[in-house]
């Protein structure tokens, strides 16, 4: 109907079809075999193993496990009973023929069998896990055979093909027994690779199950360098809509454990934390490096540089290299910080116990509730930046954002009032809004001072501070809630950015990240001063409570 002619069917194309058949035919006898020795006298141990596993029945019929009994030939000689031959099982790669003329013998003995299915369901070839802790190794593949080609199969991606596409994602873990675990648990969108590192037919394969597979590793540092290796192999086929998140376990345990010990809900926690394949590759190229001089710089930039060259996708490229730039100047900045001032460490404020600043977009949501009762203990302080204070970002407060609302509410009050102290801000705010000013700062009580919460919060204010030390924590936050919107702006723009800007675009962007760094440097000196200067004042107090007491 197309007016394409059909290729004609040679004898040769025919005969190869043919022995593709009885391949799969032979295959699969040996798969009912292994499966009938898994449910016979002979597969005690076998089962055992299983139990203690915690794999349960339905699920090895699902996944048709097997046993290979520990005899030398005890599949051949069944396949031969079944008119088979030597060759064909050889080219299953079901036995071993020695090169100095032994008789063959079977290649799995004494081993859990798993069956290797292609997309179709069809068994293509096993994976042996022996029973004893003495076997080597402990996991046993089928050889490349026709059908098997190890680098280009996943394990169990005819039953996750479905899951995955209803999920939008799929999951891929190091061995067949933990997507069997996952499977098995309730989470059906799990595949495994084949006992080796990724292949770019593998990576191709699972982007057909779903845009942004999450590799699942060990949480130790064979894990992390399976992910690093995985990278390397995912780059140079990265394209637009496609890429790679990585979860990493717990530390000395597998996805079986975590689910033993803490359900499928600890599974999908791991899962929730995935980090992106950029912050993976940031962290590798950036751990242990020196910055310390240009030349060092340099070298890092370069090594980045050229890592994004590989990915073939101009506009996928074009992003990594401006993630790149922008990251770097951060770096850069953060190092000089702390080489200036002298400390180990990011700086710790006497405020709160939290990172100022942070890899990604700044935040702090506890921020909010210090600042706002400052608002409330030191009115006067908003009077002065009431312009400023007003259109503050603010977030926190729960799902409906109180705080961002009382705040609105209190600069109305401001707005109406000619003089605003404490007890004003007490008496003109909204009902709705009374247990929020309760939390924020805390009404006087018969056993508790006006302001009682935030004290507990900043506890530097029971030394009562002079003015100048309040002006500094208004300034402080204020730049703090600042920052936390560029940020926030800047990486809106990157991940909107077009596919052919024009230089000005970039340059406007790169122009804003120095901003962000100006306003870092400033928020980082008003955090050593208020640092510096809550010591004093704490020093200063402890002077008077010594005084206090010597004279009593």
């Amino acid at each position: 109907m197309a007016g394409v002619s059909l290729p004609a069917n040679s004898p040769e194309a025919e005969q190869r079809e043919a022995k593709r058949r009885s391949l799969y035919e032979i295959l699969e006898m040996a798969c009912q075999f292994f499966e009938s020795r898994l449910g016979s006298t002979i597969g005690a141990s076998a089962r055992e193993y299983l139990d203690k596993r915690s794999i349960i029945s339905t699920t090895r019929t699902e996944f048709r496990l097997g046993f290979a009994p520990d005899g030398r030939d005890s599949l051949k000689y069944f396949l031969l009973q079944n008119g088979l031959e030597e060759k064909q099982l050889r080219e299953c790669g079901l036995i071993i023929i020695p090169e100095d003329g032994r008789v063959s013998y079977d290649r799995f003995r004494n081993r859990i069998i798993i069956p290797i299915q292609d997309s179709n369901g069809r068994v293509v070839g096993f994976g042996g896990r022996g029973l004893s802790t003495d076997t080597k190794p402990k996991y046993l593949n089928s050889p490349e055979t026709e059908l098997f080609h190890k680098g280009e199969l996943i394990f169990n991606s005819h039953r996750a093909r479905s899951p995955a596409h209803e999920l939008g994602t799929i999951v891929v873990v190091e061995g067949y027994l933990d997507a069997i675990s996952v499977f098995q648990a309730g989470f059906k969108a799990t595949v495994a690779t084949l006992g080796t590192a990724i292949t770019p037919e593998q990576i191709k394969l699972l982007w057909r199950l779903g845009s942004e597979p999450v590799i699942c590793f060990d949480g130790d540092k064979a894990g992390r360098a399976a992910a690093h290796r995985a990278i390397d192999q995912i780059l140079p086929l990265l394209g637009s809509g496609h890429s790679f998140n990585f979860a990493f376990l717990p530390e000395n345990q597998d996805p079986d454990d975590l689910i033993k010990t803490g359900g499928i809900s600890k599974f999908y926690q791991v899962l929730e934390m995935a980090n992106s394949m950029w912050d993976v590759l940031w962290r590798r190229e950036t751990a242990n490096t020196r910055i310390t001089k240009p030349e060092h710089r340099a070298e890092l930039e370069k090594r980045l540089q050229a890592l994004t060259s590989l990915i073939p996708d101009s506009l996928v490229r074009k992003h990594y290299k401006l993630k790149v730039r922008l990251c770097l100047m951060d770096l850069f900045w953060k190092h000089d910080r702390l080489n200036r001032s002298g400390r180990a460490g990011n700086t710790v404020s006497y405020l709160y116990q939290s990172e100022l600043i942070q890899g990604g977009p700044t935040r702090g949501i506890g921020a909010e509730r210090l600042f706002l009762g400052l608002c409330v203990e030191y009115p006067e302080n908003v009077v002065d930046r009431i312009e400023r204070i007003a259109v503050l970002n603010f977030r926190g407060g729960g799902p409906d954002l109180l705080y961002k609302r009382f705040l609105h509410d209190l600069i109305l009050i401001f707005i109406e009032n000619e003089s605003v102290t404490t007890d004003v801000i007490y008496r003109k705010v909204s009902a709705e809004f009374y247990f929020v000013l309760e939390e924020l700062h805390g009404s006087k009580t018969a056993s508790l001072p006006s302001g009682h919460r935030l004290l507990s919060r900043l506890p530097i204010l029971k030394t009562h501070p002079y003015p100048d030390f309040i002006v500094k924590l208004f300034l402080y936050y204020i730049d703090f809630f600042d920052l936390r919107d560029m940020e926030d702006e800047i990486a809106a723009i990157v991940k909107d950015y077009p596919a052919e800007p024009e230089n000005e675009v970039e340059e406007q962007l790169l122009a804003r990240q120095s901003e962000i760094l100006n306003l870092r440097e400033r928020i980082r000196h008003y955090d050593n001063s208020i640092a510096e200067e809550a010591a004093n004042l704490k020093t200063l107090a402890g002077q008077k409570a010594k005084f206090a007491s010597l004279v009593a």
